[in-house]
């Protein structure tokens, strides 16, 4: 796989600049031919017990990568139970299973070099292993035994639990941190998308929760392995099929999300900090991925913050003010559920109102004025070019097609992303600028000494007060 990618590279790219050229050519003026790359493709394999697999073949090296996407997270937790699923997917690993205590666990993945992980997101499980091609069948049984049956020993329950309740403890004692969450927290409001543990959802977790929590979501028919290295069809059929052996289909019933209404309505927190630098955020709801302006939407926020040293936010903020050192903007694509713009930076407190009426006039400005043929061009160059590298090795294109399968993607989706970007005019920018960013309707959190400001925040709108408890537990917003 590497050496495929490194043919292409060197005849696109380095080819044309070894022929001979004249002393006087400006490399700026260097053209290239177009650079043809085909999506790479797996095999897709449904299992007896109903696991999905997609497989990419890679005999480079004698290794074997897989990745097992399960259908759960932290949207799923009960009412009152904030931190459940993050405690059971750290605790499937860290637990030991029905056959192997946790000791014996990391005794046998060091000797052979292998490595198991586990976890739990907001909207995915996940676990993952990698070996040496020698050391699959050992490898593999222990990544069975951690999804399949895990034992959740009750030492390891309560030192999990001790451990969330630390960083909890920490949380907030880094500003961007805490903005990062209270912004979260206020898009999504009254959803589980915008949910946090505390200290007292953590202390009222058992381990019969955790147990239960993997009973409903952990099933063959809920999983979906990209199975990538030195490995045939058969063989790995073979293989999954007797690791995995017994572990039968269940139905599996998911609890209804609560989602935000899309009502947006403007709003400013500030978290009063005793530091010298201003952390800023604001933002609002977006779109998932089933809008068709998603492609119009990520041209649109590379221009405007997503582009680096050459984006509108980056150019004025930075380089013309000099007034942060970065600041960008992301219109993230919600995958099941509505992502979110988000526009960031952090400045000296001397200047926190002049970088946010800066920022709010830029987004503002995108849906006002026309982007130029040279920003549209840029951005639509670079997004189409740097598409290669999400293919860089066997593991990641795997990884892509189960992920792509796991959220519901369209047939596709891939193979038609670069052209889909590159049909994105400058009309279609300014469209989707003037209907998906709100700038008069932001929420703004602000973290940072008010003492300092150079005007107070209720120039932006009624100010609302988060106070930090320090005892180990989330911010709570007043009103």
């Amino acid at each position: 796989m590497k050496k495929f990618f490194f043919v292409i590279l060197v005849m696109s790219l380095v080819a044309p600049v070894n022929a001979a050229l004249p002393a006087s050519v400006n490399p700026r003026n260097i053209t290239f031919p177009p650079l043809h790359f085909q999506v790479p493709k797996t095999e897709r394999i449904v299992l007896a017990n109903g696991m999905i697999v997609h497989l990419l073949e890679d005999h480079e090296l004698p290794v074997v990568s897989i990745t097992a996407y399960i259908g759960t997270g932290t949207v799923y937790e009960p009412d009152g139970k904030a931190g459940l699923a993050g405690l059971t997917g750290t605790v499937m690993r860290s637990g030991g299973t029905a056959g192997l205590s946790p000791e014996q666990i990391d005794d046998e993945l060091e000797f052979m070099a292998s490595t198991v992980e586990s976890s739990i997101g907001g909207d995915a499980g996940n676990a993952s292993m990698s070996c040496l091609r020698k050391n699959l069948d050992s490898s593999l049984r222990i990544f069975s035994q951690v999804l399949m049956s895990p034992a959740f020993r009750p030492d390891r329950v309560d030192l999990a639990r001790k451990q969330a309740i630390e960083v909890l403890r920490r949380e907030n004692d880094n500003p961007k941190e805490v903005a990062d969450r209270e912004l979260n927290k206020a898009i999504y409001r009254g959803s589980p998308l915008g949910r946090y543990p505390t200290k007292e959802s953590i202390s009222a977790i058992t381990r019969e929760d955790l147990v239960e929590f993997h009973n409903k979501y952990y099933h063959p028919n809920n999983i979906i392995l990209s199975v990538s290295g030195d490995i045939g069809r058969s063989e790995i059929i073979e293989k999954l099929n007797r690791a995995f052996a017994g572990w039968q289909k269940e139905a599996v019933a998911f609890p209804p999300v609560a989602v935000p209404d899309g009502n947006i309505k403007p709003a400013v927190f500030l978290v009063k900090k005793d530091v010298n630098q201003s952390v800023i955020r604001m933002g609002h709801l977006g779109v998932d991925k089933n809008n068709p302006d998603i492609y119009a939407l990520k041209v649109m926020n590379f221009i405007l913050g997503g582009g680096g040293f050459e984006s509108k936010l980056m150019s004025e903020v930075r380089t013309r003010q000099g007034l942060a050192y970065n600041v960008e903007s992301d219109f993230a694509i919600g995958r099941r559920f509505p992502g979110d713009f988000i526009a960031e930076t952090e400045t000296k407190a001397e200047s926190t109102a002049k970088t946010i009426s800066l920022m709010e006039r830029i987004i503002a400005g995108m849906t006002k004025n026309p982007v130029t043929d040279k920003e549209i061009r840029q951005a639509k160059d670079s997004i189409i070019n740097s598409f290669i590298f999400g293919f860089a090795s066997s593991a990641s294109v795997a990884n892509q097609r189960a992920m792509l399968e796991y959220y519901g993607y369209r047939e596709g989706y891939l193979e038609n992303y670069r052209e889909n970007i590159s049909r994105v005019t400058r009309e279609d920018v300014l469209r989707v600028a003037r209907k998906y960013l709100r700038p008069e309707a932001m929420i703004l959190v602000v973290v940072g000494d008010d003492a300092k400001f150079d005007r107070p925040l209720s120039v932006f709108g009624k100010v609302d007060e988060i106070k930090l408890n320090g005892s180990g537990q989330p911010a709570e917003q007043g009103h």
